[in-house]
């Protein structure tokens, strides 16, 4: 099975996805697809061995859409199947509302780009922003030429108008200032419309062309066939608050996607490789796997490598939110798309293209943003129900004023058009998305990645999260947390001794050692034995210096004086305690220890002070495990868990009734984090398609947990209230459109006013997400701020 997110463009309503998904859905071989409205996208999995992205495409194209192929970051792809001039969209001035994603042949794009906005009807080289603006223009046509037919016509009633020019009769000159005013801007709505029917779907362009429509067909039969009033101030009036409302939207939905256009802009477009031995500039999708890459001060790393020669300090700040450099030397891991500060230095390229830390985050969050969280789903129905009802309530409103009532033929037909112009499934049909489109771009933007909207709403209902104690709450390394010396012998002197015997040693304790000796002058050292089991002997000074366990000093005999008592404190508390003799005397011991994270009592007081549990999963015995979860403010311990038996930890809090998080390595943690209600991998910034969790924290930092699961509460919160905005929007229009309340009544351009406000609030609360103020979370501007600037090479 394999997963490709494409490009769908053209889809001007919510429920154009839903068409896009049951026609790909069709395809032997495709196992799911799900089509974002708000990114303009689609992932779709499917078995590679019966169907291939082409065939794909191909589908796309048939429903009227546009595909131009997978989206991936600009410049450090090469696409698996470019876009062809064969596959050209049937030409017609179609309004594209697809948020257009850099594509990656490095040559081409520019001239891709073009085409693509050339075949939906814009003028070359437009992006996103650019065919907002077309819808933008759209509008201010519609309102240029609605202003003259209101002003002439007679339904206006605000002065006597002057004469028509070039002798035309006051109904011609209406025609034609309604049909400029009408035609060019409705247009995208018609081709919407036809593409929705032709899918099977009824969507919102099906019913402005309905009451849009409608009203200009009589409007155009008074005017040239049968006696009748004409109202084409009405109609034009209309679609000057319709063309309003989705202009709204689309600036909207462009902000939404504003975290994923940010990484997708993180790749350098080219890189110097050795070719030949000599140095050649490439584009960053023409550099192979085993190519050595140059790096100079200032250069952007274009992809994931490991140093070879040179030395220099590196930001990845984009990759790990950590604002200090950090240092490379030959051997050390480099990331595509951080920066390279200080120092020269090549490196081999390990992973390139769509393998790049950069490529597989992109594609992480695209697949989070089109999937669909348990309430979409249940939207996505109700709006495609709630066109038809409009539907049924509009034609039964002029049946009803007309026929039983016997009203006159205007005032029926304006009430039926007033109820198709003020449903609005779009409201329903973007509640969920945008939201979800915000949350998970907002949580990339600080290292929070969630695999799929279930997880974002799944992390909001967590009654206990469980840290696995190594890697998580702890360091994961063995660090000194304690030094004691003997009467009349210095901290320093002890870390002296033990450090000089320990220079040549690999062992994790020995360097743990090394590195708090780090800034110590050492005395020179001979005769260095390890001693199996027990520690190592050298001799310092002309004097035999013994560095290790207590079976060590015992063999020896060494005297341990007052530092006995002290020796079993520690080992007690959980500390590995290593003795250091200098001569036959016991000069101090060295306290090692997994160190706890910076920041971990404060998560743990954090999700406690948001009603959620904290419990500590490990391997040490009872005793330990609770000193360490004592320091850190823990109460539910699950000590002497053995590997195998973590998932079965996990599963006995599920039994209770509890919603369980799970956060661990993703590794050895695999079986639990899957297990797991929502399973939390930390640290793994260059891994991030692991399988077996649902959120993947790039940073090694507990605390992103908490921003986390506030950052889902938010965004449900938004979502609900999206959600009921809209259901109680529709709930009240209908029979307020539809006269139930006569006399009191609304016009069509009140009802188009009213329709399309409600789409743009929708979309707009989503938006104002980005600027709430989240524990854990900075906020998208503050991070877009910090985004680092290459240094001039």
């Amino acid at each position: 099975m394999k997963t490709i997110t494409i490009e769908v463009g053209g889809m001007l309503s919510a429920l154009s996805a839903r068409g896009v998904e049951k026609q790909l859905m069709k395809l032997s071989g495709v196992r799911k697809a799900e089509v974002n409205y708000v990114a303009g996208s689609a992932t779709v999995t499917y078995d590679d061995s019966v169907t291939d992205i082409k065939t794909i495409k191909a589908q796309v194209h048939e429903c009227g859409y546009h595909c131009s192929g997978e989206s991936l970051p600009r410049h450090l792809c090469a696409p698996e199947d470019p876009p062809t001039a064969a596959m050209a969209l049937p030409s017609a001035p179609m309004h594209e509302h697809a948020a257009h994603v850099r594509r990656a042949e490095p040559a081409s794009h520019d001239t891709h780009a073009g085409e693509m906005a050339h075949e939906m009807g814009h003028g070359a080289g437009m992006d996103m922003q650019a065919m907002a603006r077309d819808m933008r223009n759209r509008f201010w046509v519609a309102l240029v030429f609605t202003i003259p037919v209101f002003v002439y016509s007679p339904m206006g009633g605000m002065f006597t108008p002057p004469v028509p020019p070039f002798g035309l009769s006051l109904n011609l000159w209406l025609f034609l200032l309604a049909s400029i005013a009408v035609i060019y801007p409705v247009w995208p709505f018609v081709v919407a419309a036809w593409r929705a029917l032709k899918n099977g779907v009824l969507n919102m362009a099906v019913l402005v062309v309905l009451s849009v429509g409608t009203g200009y067909l009589f409007s155009v039969g008074a005017t040239f066939f049968f006696a009748g009033v004409q109202f084409y101030e009405a109609v034009s009036v209309l679609l000057v608050f319709i063309l309003l409302g989705h202009w709204l939207e689309m600036r909207a939905r462009a902000g939404a996607s504003a975290a994923i256009r940010a990484l997708l802009d993180l790749a350098p477009p080219m890189a110097t490789v050795m070719r030949d031995g000599r140095e050649v500039e490439l584009t960053t999708a023409e550099v192979a796997a085993g190519d050595t890459v140059i790096i100079r001060p200032g250069d952007k790393i274009p992809v994931d490598g490991e140093v070879l020669e040179g030395e220099s300090q590196v930001d990845e700040s984009m990759l790990t939110g950590e604002s200090m450099p950090v240092g490379k030397k030959p051997g050390d891991a480099v990331i595509g798309a951080t920066i390279n500060k200080s120092g020269s230095f090549r490196y081999r390229a390990t992973k390139v293209g769509a393998d790049t830390a950069l490529a597989q985050i992109v594609k992480l969050v695209q697949e989070a943003q089109n999937s669909k969280a348990p309430a979409q789903l249940l939207a996505d129905r109700a709006s495609q129900w709630l066109v038809l009802i409009a539907l049924v309530i509009g034609l039964a409103t002029f049946a009803a004023w007309f026929w039983w009532i016997g009203e006159p033929l205007l005032f029926a037909l304006t009430h039926t058009i007033t109820v198709f112009v003020i449903a609005c499934p779009d409201a329903l049909g973007l509640a969920t998305p945008m939201a979800v489109m915000v949350g998970t771009g907002l949580g990339a933007m600080n290292g929070i990645l969630f695999k799929n909207a279930a997880a974002l709403e799944e992390a909001t209902r967590l009654d206990v999260v469980i840290f696995d104690k190594t890697g998580t709450l702890t360091l994961g390394q063995p660090e000194v947390v304690d030094v004691v010396a003997a009467p009349g012998v210095g901290e320093d002197a002890v870390l002296a001794l033990a450090a000089a015997v320990e220079t040549s040693s690999e062992h994790p304790l020995a360097q743990a050692i090394l590195k708090r000796a780090a800034s110590l002058s050492l005395p020179p050292t001979t005769g260095f034995t390890n001693i199996d089991g027990m520690g190592a002997r050298g001799e310092v000074e002309g004097r035999t210096v013994l560095l290790g366990n207590r079976k060590l000093m015992l063999a020896e005999k060494v005297d341990m004086g007052e530092l006995t008592a002290k020796a079993d404190a520690m080992q007690g508390a959980g500390r590995t305690v290593v003795h250091v003799a200098h001569g036959d005397k016991l000069a101090g011991l060295i306290a090692i220890a997994d160190a706890p994270r910076p920041t971990s009592a404060a998560t743990v007081q954090a999700l406690r002070e948001r009603g959620v549990e904290v419990a500590m999963l490990t391997g040490d015995n009872q005793a330990t495990a609770e000193r360490i979860a004592a320091g850190l403010g823990i109460d539910l311990i699950l000590a002497d868990v053995l590997p195998g038996q973590k998932a079965d930890k996990v599963k006995e809090l599920q039994v209770q009734g509890k919603k369980v998080g799970m956060v661990g390595d993703g590794i050895n943690d695999a079986p639990a984090l899957t297990q797991a209600d929502v399973g939390f991998a930390i640290g793994a910034g260059t891994d991030v398609a692991m399988e077996s969790a649902d959120v993947v924290l790039m940073k090694s930092d507990p605390f992103d947990v908490v921003g986390a699961i506030m950052l889902s509460r938010a965004t449900l919160t938004k979502m609900h209230q999206n959600l009921w905005w809209a259901v109680a929007y529709n709930v009240v229009a209908f029979p307020v459109a539809a006269g139930v309340f006569y006399p009191f009544v609304i016009s069509p351009e009140v009802a188009a006013l009213a329709m399309s406000g409600s789409s743009a609030l929708v979309a707009v609360n989503a938006l104002l997400l980005k600027r709430t103020r989240l524990q854990g979370i900075r906020r998208m501007e503050d991070v877009m701020e910090r985004q680092p600037v290459p240094e001039a090479g």
